[in-house]
């Protein structure tokens, strides 16, 4: 198993949210690099400590920290101190400077004289840094790289892309590689690597927490549409349900919501928000006649959200099937449209969002007991070549080869309406992000606007009240 650079930090916030802090792993990383060193290097011996002013950087100045009492050894800071870019970083400096450990900051990157060390720690540049080294990183890159010495690089070697191993410019040349938690992909086929355990808990992984979060970055020269078109087919029984479908899309990011209705309902669709874009189709229900201009007007669109609020008669699910039969886009799958996904052959990346009495109507397992749920889940994903997203407790996320849960939410959301905000946030969610964490960050958000107005108000929420409440689930946290 790796994992990547981005995932890896998302995997550090939700450690931190589950209450093993930065700190601490910072501390744990720092003692499993000093054991790296000790396995290469001999009492006594020099070892010279280059690093960044990132947590790399931190990581090192805690091994040094370590080391120091069984070794000669030295640390040479990259900048000055007060650009060290994060605070746990900058005490674990300060703590080296305070215990009198030779602890310099190098200003010139030409003025960088490493000695003849017996063994140079690289912690320069962490995994999150791509493309080539600027100064002073990219002259101690290579100073690093003539002395003759034992290399020990941090997570990966400075000057390396962590997830592809490619080298933009120069790299360090490490004879050793201690990184954390997991395999990075850029190391993989490398028989230097150590992977040490620092500590992050296994439900940091299976969780979705607000690390997750992170890949919702936004470029400020962004435009109309970047964020997403989402067309919402749905209504004709109900009204409520497309309605706050939309709405939720538009409240998790998404930059245009279409609501595709028979026009019998289209007027009150359109009066429930004034940004709601509504493109009525003739009659009082979805039919199969529908569906080559539905498919057309899709096109444009860059997720479909199909079920709210659509009801069960035949020839509705008719249409339903014909439309995925024919849509070869990102779908996500709600309501009584649900029980049709098993039977079509599509070429739609499907994102299917059942409760377990809807799962159990798609022939999908049904199970009391969330782990089992989740191993089972992962099966029927697998087998019907879909994301689920199975409703709960405890929400199951699975594509078929990655199963994650999610434990946000409460029981007053078991009123009707917050299936149909779900639905809208994943179908926000799915215009910028692979399907599986498009319903990973759905869920958690669904749930945690739930928290918020429960936490305000007590139960007896409407799903219309979580509304107002999922850009704060989605943002609110997104760096803390």
């Amino acid at each position: 198993m790796t994992i990547s650079a981005a995932r890896m930090a998302a995997v550090d916030r939700n450690a931190a949210a589950l209450g093993v802090s930065t700190k601490q792993l910072m501390e744990s990383s720092g003692n499993a690099l000093a054991r790296g060193v000790r396995d290469v290097a001999d009492p006594d011996e020099t070892v010279a400590v280059v690093a960044g002013r990132g947590n790399n950087g931190g990581d090192a100045f805690v091994a040094a920290r370590f080391l120091a009492d069984e070794f000669d050894a030295s640390v040479r800071l990259l900048g000055r101190p007060e650009t060290i870019t994060t605070d746990i970083a900058r005490e674990n400096w300060d703590a080296l400077r305070s215990a009198e450990i030779d602890a310099e900051r190098v200003l010139d990157s030409t003025a960088l004289d490493l000695g003849d060390p017996d063994v140079v720690l690289d912690g320069v540049l962490g995994t999150g840094v791509t493309g080539a080294p600027r100064e002073p990183e990219r002259s101690a890159i290579v100073a690093m790289n003539e002395v003759d010495a034992t290399v020990v690089s941090v997570d990966v070697p400075s000057g390396t892309d962590a997830d592809t191993g490619a080298v933009a410019d120069v790299a360090v040349d490490a004879d050793r590689i201690v990184t954390f938690h997991d395999l990075k992909p850029g190391l993989e086929g490398r028989a230097d690597v150590t992977v040490a355990d620092i500590g992050i808990p296994e439900a940091a992984e299976t969780f979705v927490g607000p690390g997750d979060l992170r890949s919702l970055s936004r470029d400020p020269r962004a435009h109309k549409g970047d964020f997403g078109r989402v067309m919402v087919i749905g209504g004709g029984p109900y009204t409520g349900a497309p309605a706050l479908c939309a709405q939720a899309a538009l409240r998790a990011g998404a930059d245009l919501a279409y609501v595709a209705c028979p026009d019998a309902i289209a007027g009150e669709v359109q009066g429930y928000a004034e940004d709601l874009i509504v493109e009525s189709f003739d009659g009082e229900r979805l039919r199969p006649a529908h569906v080559d201009d539905l498919l057309a007007a899709a096109e444009g669109r860059d997720v479909v959200v199909i079920g709210p609020g659509l009801g069960g008669a035949d020839e509705t699910l008719d249409a339903v099937r014909d439309f995925l039969a024919g849509y070869d886009g990102t779908a996500v799958v709600d309501a009584d449209a649900l029980q049709v996904v098993p039977e079509v052959d599509t070429d739609a990346d499907l994102v299917c969002t059942p409760h377990q009495g809807e799962l159990a109507k798609m022939g999908g397992p049904r199970e009391d007991d969330w782990e089992v749920r989740a191993a089972r889940v992962r099966e029927f994903a697998a087998e019907l070549d879909v994301t689920l997203l199975v409703k709960g407790a405890y929400d199951v996320i699975s594509d078929g080869e990655t199963t994650r849960a999610n434990r946000t939410g409460n029981p007053g959301m078991t009123v009707g309406g917050t299936g149909d905000v779900l639905a809208g946030i994943t179908g926000a969610m799915a215009s910028t992000q692979a399907p599986g964490q498009a319903a990973a960050i759905a869920a958690y958000a669904n749930g945690t606007a739930g928290d918020v107005v429960v936490d305000e108000q007590g139960y007896g929420l409407l799903a219309s009240d979580l509304l107002g409440e999922i850009p704060t689930a989605l943002w609110g946290d997104r760096d803390a």
